[in-house]
C-alpha cells in the first residue's frame, strides 16, 4: 500500500493521509504549522513532523505520530525552532535545522542528541541523506549548499583537527536554497539544487564540479528526481513544473539553448512541493492553493486531485508502511501502529555533559528488521588509545610470564636434542670399538 501525506500551513489542515491508488482519505493527523520540509516518515514505522507557528519565534516543537492515531504521541521541544527534518533510511537517526544555522542529530531510539554542528551563519532551508546514509546534503537561506560526511562528524579528532568539517561547501546560487534532491551512486551521485534565483543547479559528488546551470523564467520552488536520472521536474512560483533533460545536451529552442525540454501546469498558484512514486509512475505536486495533484509522469495527465486544507501545502511525502502487506491499509497497518506505537522519549533539548572528553555513545543500528537490532557502542579515536596503553601495562607481567614459558619450552627442546646426540655419539662409540676389536682379532 503506498499512501501520500501532506502538511499544510493552515493550523485546521493538520496532515492528510491519502491512499494513492484508491484516494480516498485514510486518516488526518492533527498538527499545528508544519514549515516546508518538515515532514518525514522515520523508517517507514511514524511520522515526525516540525512545528512553527511564526518564523521570528524563538520556540519551536517536533511531533510524533504513529500510522493508526490522528493525536500526536511524542512532543518535543529543541533549544531553537527547527524547520527541516530529515530521516536515513532505517530510521536511526532524525537530522534537524535551526533557524540559527545549527544542525542537530538525534538518536531516535533514546532521544539522545548525539551532534551538534554550525552548518552556517543564516537558517537551514532543507536536509536531505544520501542513498547509503553516509552524507547529509543541507541548503541555506544565505544560497550555500553543503555536503557533511557522517563520519566526520561522528570522529570527534578528525573534527578537531580538520580545518572545515564539510565535504563540499557549494555557494553558486545568490538566494535562498529552497530545495535539494540527491541521486543515486553514493560518492558519484548528483546533486540538484533549486534557488530563488531562478535557476537549479547540477553538481557532481565525485569532483565537487558544478555540471549544469539551468536558468527558468521563475522562482523554483521544488524538485523531484526521476529515478532513472534521465529528468527532474522542477516546480516554479508561477504554478509550471518544467522537465528538465539531465543526460542530454543542450536543447536549442527558437534560437535559445536550454535544457528545459517540457513545462505542464494545473494550478493556479506557486507549485511549493514534489515527489515522486517510482513503483507508480505518479508525480505528486502540492500549491498554495491548497490541492494536491497526481500526475501520470509519462502523459503529465492528472490521476487524482486531494483537495487538502485553505492555505498552501507545504510538504508532500510518499510512503509504503511498515508491516502492510495487503491493498487496506485500515487493517494491518493500525494494528502494527496500535501493537508499536511511537515508543520512545523526547528528542533532548541539550546534549549530555561529556565527562573529560571520555563518554562512550551508545546508539541502535537497525538490521533491516525494525524488530532486530543490536548496540553498538562508539569510541573516539583518543579513548582508544588510552584503553590500548592501558591494557599494555596490564599485560606486561603476562607477556613476561609467557616468554619465560617459552624459553623453558625452547630449553627443553634443546636438552632434549643434546641427549639424542649423546646416544648417538655413544653408539657410535662403540661401533667404532667393536670394528677395532674385530680387526686386531684377524
Amino acid at each position: 500500500m503506498v499512501v501520500v501525506l501532506a502538511s499544510s500551513s493552515d493550523a485546521n489542515g493538520g496532515i492528510g493521509c491519502w491512499d494513492l491508488n484508491t484516494g480516498t482519505e485514510q486518516i488526518r493527523y492533527k498538527s499545528l504549522s508544519s514549515p516546508g520540509h518538515g515532514l518525514v516518515s522515520v523508517g517507514d514505522r511514524f511520522l515526525a513532523s516540525s512545528q512553527l507557528r511564526d518564523a521570528s519565534t524563538s520556540s519551536g516543537s517536533v511531533f510524533f505520530w504513529s500510522w493508526s492515531k490522528p493525536q500526536v504521541e511524542v512532543k518535543s521541544f529543541p533549544s531553537e525552532p527547527i524547520t527541516p527534518l530529515a530521516a536515513n533510511h532505517s530510521g536511526t537517526y532524525l537530522v534537524g535545522g535551526g533557524l540559527s544555522g545549527e544542525i542537530y542529530l538525534w538518536e531516535v531510539e533514546t532521544g539522545k542528541l548525539l551532534r551538534k554542528w554550525h552548518g552556517h551563519n543564516t537558517a537551514v532551508t532543507c536536509l536531505v541523506f544520501s542513498e547509503d546514509d553516509s552524507l547529509l546534503i543541507s541548503g541555506f537561506k544565505n544560497g550555500s549548499v553543503r555536503v557533511w560526511s557522517l563520519l566526520m562528524i561522528f570522529d570527534d579528532v578528525r573534527r578537531r583537527e580538520a580545518s572545515q568539517i564539510y565535504e563540499y561547501s557549494f555557494s553558486d546560487h545568490t538566494l535562498c536554497v529552497n530545495d535539494v534532491v540527491i541521486g543515486s551512486g553514493g560518492c558519484n551521485a548528483i546533486i540538484v539544487s533549486a534557488s530563488d534565483d531562478r535557476t537549479c543547479k547540477v553538481w557532481s559528488l565525485s569532483n565537487g564540479m558544478l555540471q549544469r546551470n539551468i536558468v527558468f523564467p521563475s522562482k523554483i520552488k521544488a524538485i523531484a528526481l526521476d529515478p532513472a536520472e534521465h529528468v527532474f521536474y522542477a516546480g516554479s512560483e508561477d504554478g509550471r513544473i518544467f522537465i528538465v533533460a539531465l543526460n542530454t545536451t543542450k536543447i536549442a529552442t527558437n534560437n535559445q539553448v536550454s535544457y528545459i525540454i517540457d513545462s505542464f501546469s494545473n494550478h493556479s498558484k506557486a507549485v511549493t512541493c514534489l515527489a515522486y512514486s517510482a513503483g507508480d509512475n505518479c508525480l505528486i505536486s502540492g500549491s498554495e492553493d491548497g490541492i494536491v495533484r497526481v500526475w501520470n509522469a509519462s502523459t503529465h495527465n492528472i490521476i487524482r486531485v486531494f483537495k487538502h486544507a485553505k492555505g498552501p501545502i507545504t510538504n508532500i511525502i510518499v510512503v509504503r508502511p511498515e508491516n502492510d502487506s495487503s491493498n487496506h491499509m485500515s487493517s494491518n497497518l493500525q494494528a502494527a501502529s496500535k501493537k508499536k506505537g511511537a515508543q520512545f522519549p523526547p528528542l533532548e533539548k541539550y546534549a549530555n555533559s561529556i565527562d573529560g572528553g571520555h563518554s562512550v555513545t551508545k546508539t541502535i543500528v537497525s538490521l533491516g528488521d525494525s524488530d532486530r537490532c543490536m548496540d553498538v557502542s562508539y569510541l573516539s579515536s583518543h579513548v582508544i588509545s588510552n584503553y590500548s596503553k592501558e591494557l599494555q601495562n596490564q599485560g606486561s607481567a603476562a607477556a613476561s610470564e609467557m616468554e619465560i614459558e617459552k624459553l623453558k619450552h625452547e630449553c627443553q627442546k634443546s636438552a632434549q636434542m643434546v641427549n639424542q646426540w649423546k646416544k648417538m655419539y655413544e653408539n657410535l662409540h662403540q661401533f667404532c670399538v667393536k670394528e677395532l676389536v674385530d680387526e686386531n682379532k684377524n
